[in-house]
């Protein structure tokens, strides 16, 4: 029997590896660097399957000049705007993702940006490190109380949810929630959170402001310098969704002038560059893309990769479909 031919575009854990080998035949990207789009090219030509990451821009001149054999790009995360959608369609490719598995651990790392922008972590453990740290004193790092303020989730799907669970019940935050489709009232009762009619409203209310909501063009500068403006003086922003949906420019301006309290990001707009004012910033921690980042949640991704490649090659409909 041959096996169908798949290129996977990053080293993945050792164990989706393997079970990867046993039923495909896999050209792995063994430099572990993000390809080009000639190297994308390439690979959606030749391969029967692409497993993409967040790393791999999959637009229209990629497929359009590949001539794809491809059939199936089989997503590596939740996310997928760095795919386009409307072109593999047109060319009659399946797209399909990653979700549930992830939901945890990157809600888990909202709250550790939370607590580490509140807490002046990030600059503390800069002190003891460098050796500049002189000493305890009543006024040294003076942070902002995280339990009790009030938590404004922008984008309320697995993700939000999982956040508006810990926020609430753990540290007894009142959640406020803004997303594009209505809420459920049991979700709400679930989380202890309460909907809101609009962003704007959210921030004028929030003295942490989470974004769990898609990128690509819908959402690209969402929150802009006028929304940046909205936010209450002692207000963090944290982003755990896609470094697009800030306008950094304006969010370092923010930063800068002290508009706002801080920041808390794990995702940038053009990663892995990030503009040298923003990692000038004292007041922002900046992680690197760590959401996902536990071998339990990486392996569970990979295998979700695995069984919907098996569904598709095996004449069932993938159970992550997306397009």
């Amino acid at each position: 029997m041959i096996k169908p031919k798949v290129v996977i575009t990053r080293r993945w854990p050792k164990a989706v590896e393997a079970a990867l080998v046993e039923d495909f035949d896999v050209t792995f990207n063994k430099r572990d660097r993000a390809l080009t789009a000639d190297e994308l090219k390439d690979a959606v030509h030749f391969a029967d399957a692409v497993l993409p990451t967040v790393t791999d821009r999959i637009d229209a001149r990629v497929l359009d000049d590949a001539n794809p054999r491809t059939k199936i790009l089989a997503n590596y995360g939740v996310g997928y705007s760095h795919i386009d959608i409307d072109s593999a369609r047109t060319h009659g490719i399946t797209v399909t993702n990653t979700p549930d598995v992830l939901s945890e651990c990157t809600a888990d790392l909202t709250l550790t940006l939370m607590l580490m922008a509140a807490r002046r972590a990030s600059e503390g453990e800069r002190e003891v490190k460098t050796g500049a740290w002189s000493g305890w004193r009543p006024t040294h790092l003076l942070g902002s109380k995280v339990s009790g303020k009030t938590l404004g989730i922008i984008g309320f799907g697995r993700i939000g949810q999982e956040v508006a669970k810990r926020a609430h019940h753990g540290f007894g935050m009142r959640v406020l929630a803004f997303n594009r489709s209505p809420i459920a009232q049991d979700v709400l009762i679930k989380t202890g959170a309460e909907s809101v009619a609009s962003i704007d409203e959210l921030l004028q209310q929030a003295d942490f402001v989470s974004l769990h909501c898609p990128g690509g063009a819908a959402n690209k500068h969402l929150i802009d310098c006028r929304r940046l403006g909205l936010m209450r003086e002692s207000a963090f922003l944290i982003n755990t969704a896609r470094g697009e949906v800030v306008d950094e420019r304006a969010l370092v301006q923010a930063l800068t002038f002290e508009t706002i309290g801080g920041a808390g990001l794990d995702v940038f707009n053009g990663e892995p560059d990030v503009l040298p004012e923003l990692r000038a910033c004292e007041n922002a921690v900046l992680l690197p893309h760590l959401g996902s980042a536990t071998l339990e949640t990486r392996e569970a991704m990979g295998f979700r990769v695995v069984q919907n490649l098996k569904d598709f090659f095996e004449g069932r409909a993938p159970r992550d479909l997306v397009a």
